[in-house]
């Protein structure tokens, strides 16, 4: 049973012995027995905000699919649950808690004041962050240094020769958002470029908020009007891209984008979409061993990590 479990370590000859045997008899673990002996359910939940059907989401799949084997990996399982949109959901973790029902949570969308949080902490109950949330709160999770990316992006487009680039920013009050942001204007300060408040537009992240957004910016006076532009996502980046061509700008020659996620897909476009990489897979890989590691009652060497994402520079920003 140890050696089946993975929980002993013996003769390489005896392992495969075992093994082989298992494999002749088809033995399967009782994993409900399993669960009665160890009060443990081997399911990790995870709540996620849907799409709508229209609209794929192929970060979210990529990350789904790290986060499922690294969990199948460890003998773990998901148990999914959609919060559609519901702002509180600490109703939902509660009633899982107290049954049982898990093991641990994977937490996404973090935000300020996020009542998940101090919810689980005050539970006691294992769980990983994928995002950080208020500075003084201290829980395991891990992040993408989303300031730096965007910080990159600039630097990259100052480069090309760029001084007035403007900004497509999500609403205020997104933690993400404003770490982002703060990446445009940290790079900017540093190249001792000021940044006219008309630079700034703020919109959903969508291709039509996009192209809105880019063509108010195309209507400033020439003389105020940007020469390129750093969108804090690729679907905002992808509908610059086509307002800037249908005003007749060459983009990247005439008018420089850059987005963020480096969605498969933006490098077909014409031209070639400029975008910040997140180590998606990365980051769900590590989210799953941070939180086994908590459920088993371990302490982490590392609890809280902050990966860099990686420019990948395309024709949409090159001048030459």
């Amino acid at each position: 049973s140890k050696v089946l479990n993975r929980q002993a370590s013996v003769a390489p000859e005896t392992e495969a012995l075992i093994w082989q045997v298992a494999a002749a008899l088809d033995y399967r673990a009782n994993i409900a027995a399993r669960t009665l002996r160890k009060s443990a359910s081997y399911l990790i939940g995870y709540s996620w905000t849907p799409q709508p059907p229209d609209r794929a989401n192929p970060i979210l799949d990529k990350f789904l699919t790290s986060i499922v084997e690294a969990a199948e990996a460890a003998g773990y399982h998901l148990l999914l649950f959609p919060s559609h949109n519901v702002i509180d959901q600490t109703q939902i973790y509660r009633n899982l808690v107290h049954s049982s029902r898990v093991d641990g949570f994977i937490v996404t969308g973090t935000n300020y004041d996020d009542s998940r949080i101090p919810l689980l902490q005050e539970l006691n109950f294992p769980f990983v962050a994928f995002g950080r949330a208020n500075p003084e709160w201290c829980f395991a999770y891990v992040d993408v240094d989303g300031r730096a990316g965007i910080g990159a992006a600039t630097e990259h487009l100052i480069e090309q020769g760029h001084q007035r680039i403007g900004l497509l920013a999500w609403p205020e009050g997104s933690r993400v958002g404003t770490a982002r942001q703060n990446g445009y204007f940290e790079a900017m300060t540093r190249a001792g470029l000021a940044v006219d408040p008309s630079w700034i537009i703020r919109g959903s992240g969508d291709f039509e908020t996009g192209v809105r957004c880019t063509n108010q910016l195309l209507q400033l006076p020439q003389a105020q009007r940007p020469t390129a532009l750093v969108a804090v996502d690729d679907n905002l980046a992808t509908g610059a891209l086509h307002a800037a061509q249908q005003a007749n700008l060459a983009v990247g020659k005439e008018f420089g984008v850059t987005g963020f996620d480096d969605t498969p897909g933006i490098q077909h476009l014409t031209p070639p979409l400029t975008s910040v990489r997140q180590p998606i897979w990365q980051v769900g890989q590590m989210i799953v061993k941070l939180l086994i590691q908590l459920i088993q009652g371990k302490s982490p060497e590392n609890p809280q990590i902050n990966l860099a994402p990686r420019l990948i520079v395309r024709q949409s920003s090159l001048r030459g």
